[in-house]
């Protein structure tokens, strides 16, 4: 084709970092730090207290008040978080899902301050409020966790969210359907596009049916609902996978809601790549898997992404530092601005090729949205655990690839030799102090103490009241913002109406279909035999203390325990310590074993090997799986943890057997070779 004029040139994507941490003062200058560099969007990153809707004061809160993101308790610390940066100017991605309306009527509230102080309309400010919460839910019951409501009222509050946003910010997209997080838990491509089209055709069947938006104006509900992807190292499969979305989107939205503007039915979505193939084995490595990653989701000018946030190449070790990010953030500007990628119409049309794999995921795809849709849609399919199970299958079946050497992973499974890198050792990683968590407490007890109460418990009567009736909860969210509510307590109030939930682990119903290896099978004998040795089965018990919502591991570790014979008692995420050892004494379980990836270890994992000493069952090994430092491994194993295990053992019978060992070990019993 001719070379194109500098008016055809495509417009580079918005640039973003995911980035917060530790409060809302040292994550304002980070954001300011970051746009200086020329980052051209706010990606938050919110903490595990904040997503799941606890104060920093609360029980579930030990230690992980601002390990994974910055803390907002109330309209104060938004006020901070953002100082000195005009939200009306900004664009600004949240990642926050069911505390979404909390913390998007805290951001509207301060536009509104920061409008009345430039004498501005705060009405025409707020209109001009550009960005996008995530407010998934359905991907949090089937993946990251961070869910706190029952389904069908979690899916009230994006329906108001989206209605109330449609109406009076209608720059704002109000949910960002992510298949980013399904791809994490083991989602094929055809799944990834299936189960996120499913959950768009449930946000947008509620939105049409709640009646709160007339039916002639479902094309603007619809052009305002983006999607966040994931783009793996396969990255011409991934580019597939983003142009089969395009062709779905355009038809579900065309045939279901009849929008015939073809402008308002535009597949727009955002990615992080793919975080789940980063390595802690040869980390540097993951510097060329993202730039990969990154093609996937830009090559293709017709399903090019419209926002693109990398992970740092240590994010595998722990939290990044600025210098990480911004080593990120240049990745992409080199893309766009020194290399001719926008400079061309698609370069992908007409390749029969390509045309062949968009096809297929196309069919695959339809294939899946129709069964999840003749089982009642995709709420149903979480309350089943159906689509939960057919993740935890998918990744089982990635992980069994992976340990058989089928699917090289570089560094990992091959060519795994390697020399010292420069990159690593001591400050490789950003670290939360220990006293974050105790200023956040402090400080949220001094936000209460100067507040006015009377206001606040008004605005939280309104609210339950509105909850109790099929009002649409904004106003009254706002109201509770402008009063100086706590995320803790707009929560909470929610929860006494609607009740909290625990979803499906999918842990049950997942096979490790295909796996027969000779050292799986001799595993087996070992767990029988140390059973027999001992009186009866082998039980684990697998725990998830914290608020950290990623089970992932959990679960794959569950899977492969159950197949290698032992009893495995899961109970899914979000336990405090003290639940943990009382169902370790209850269950009579000879090891435990916890997983944490949000960097709450060394505060909770000594906890539940002290509560089992003071259970009477210090005899009861604690074995440890997740992103654990060499120097927190070290204080772990310290404190009595038998065993830490981290990303580089990534083979799941090998832990299975050292689990053995150590069970034969705190028994008494002499280890037999495995």
């Amino acid at each position: 084709m001719p070379y194109p004029t500098d008016d055809e040139r495509d417009r580079p994507w918005v640039m973003r970092t995911y980035a917060g941490h530790s409060s809302a003062a040292a994550s304002n200058l980070l954001y300011r730090r970051n746009l200086a560099k020329g980052q051209t969007g706010l990606s938050v990153a919110f903490d595990l207290p904040t997503q799941t809707g606890y104060d920093p004061d609360h029980v579930l809160s030990r230690g992980e008040v601002g390990k994974v993101g910055v803390p907002v308790s109330h309209i104060g610390d938004m006020r901070q978080l953002f100082d000195g940066i005009p939200l009306a100017e900004a664009n600004t991605s949240m990642t926050i899902n069911a505390t979404a309306m909390w913390l998007f009527a805290l951001y509207v509230s301060l536009a509104q301050e920061q409008a009345d102080a430039d004498g501005a309309d705060w009405h025409e400010v707020v209109a001009e409020l550009a960005g996008t919460t995530q407010n998934d839910i359905i991907k949090e019951y089937l993946s990251r966790g961070t869910y706190v409501f029952p389904p069908g009222p979690s899916l009230r509050l994006i329906t108001d969210m989206v209605a109330w946003t449609v109406a009076n910010v209608p720059r704002w997209n109000p949910t960002n359907i992510c298949s980013y997080h399904l791809q994490e838990a083991g989602a094929t491509p055809v799944q990834e596009v299936a189960y996120a089209m499913c959950t768009a055709i449930a946000v947008l069947d509620a939105v049409r049916d709640s009646g709160q938006v007339p039916r002639d104006k479902m094309g603007d509900v619809v052009a305002r609902i983006s999607f966040f992807v994931n783009a793996g190292v396969r990255f011409v499969e991934e580019m597939c996978k983003m142009r089969a979305f395009a062709e779905l989107w355009d038809e579900v939205t065309r045939d279901r809601y009849s929008v015939e503007n073809a402008k308002h039915r535009r597949f727009r979505y955002g990615v992080q790549v793919n975080s789940l193939g980063l390595t802690e084995a040869q980390p540097e490595n993951n510097v060329q898997r993202i730039v990969l990653e990154m093609l996937a989701v830009s090559l293709s000018r017709k399903a090019r992404a419209r926002a693109i946030q990398l992970p740092a190449w240590n994010e595998a070790l722990g939290l990044p530092r600025p210098w990480d990010q911004q080593w990120a953030l240049r990745m992409q500007q080199v893309l766009a601005y020194e290399t001719d990628l926008l400079e061309y119409e698609d370069i992908f049309d007409g390749s029969p090729v390509i045309q062949s794999k968009v096809d297929e995921i196309v069919t695959g795809a339809r294939a899946e949205i129709a069964r999840v849709q003749e089982m009642g849609g995709a709420v149903a399919a979480v309350e089943s655990g159906y689509m939960k199970t057919q993740l935890v299958s998918s990744l089982v079946e990635r992980r069994r690839r992976i340990e058989a050497g089928e699917e090289v992973v570089v560094g990992v499974n091959r060519f795994d030799t390697t020399e010292e890198s420069p990159l690593e050792g001591e400050g490789v990683i950003e670290t939360i102090k220990p006293e974050v968590e105790r200023e956040a407490v402090e400080a949220i007890e001094r936000w209460r103490a100067q507040r006015n109460e009377s206001e606040v418990d008004k605005a939280l009567e309104l609210l339950t009241s509105a909850a109790r009736t099929d009002a649409n909860l904004m106003d009254a969210t706002l109201q509770c913002a402008r009063a100086g509510v706590t995320t803790g307590e707009w929560a909470g109030a929610l929860r006494d109406v609607f009740g909290e939930y625990r979803a499906p682990t999918g842990v049950s119903g997942a096979s490790a279909g295909g796996e027969a290896s000779g050292e799986l099978a001799t595993v087996r004998d070992r767990v029988r035999a140390t059973g027999d040795e001992l009186g009866g089965r082998l039980r684990m018990l697998v725990g998830k203390p914290g608020l950290d919502g990623h089970s992932n591991g959990a679960e794959q570790i569950a899977v492969r325990a159950r197949d290698v014979g032992f009893e495995v008692v899961y109970q899914g995420i979000r336990l405090t310590p003290e639940q943990i050892v009382a169902a370790a004494v209850q269950e009579g379980v000879h090891v435990v074993g916890l997983s944490i990836l949000s960097g709450s270890h060394l505060a909770v994992v000594p906890q539940v090997v002290d509560g089992l000493r003071a259970a009477g069952a210090g005899d009861v090994p604690v074995v440890v799986g997740g992103i654990v430092p060499p120097q927190d491994a070290q204080v772990l194993r310290e404190r009595g943890v038998a065993r830490v295990f981290t990303p580089k053992d990534y083979e799941l019978t090998e832990i299975m057997n050292e689990i053995v060992d150590v069970v034969r070990a705190a028994n008494g019993i002499p280890t037999t070779s495995g």
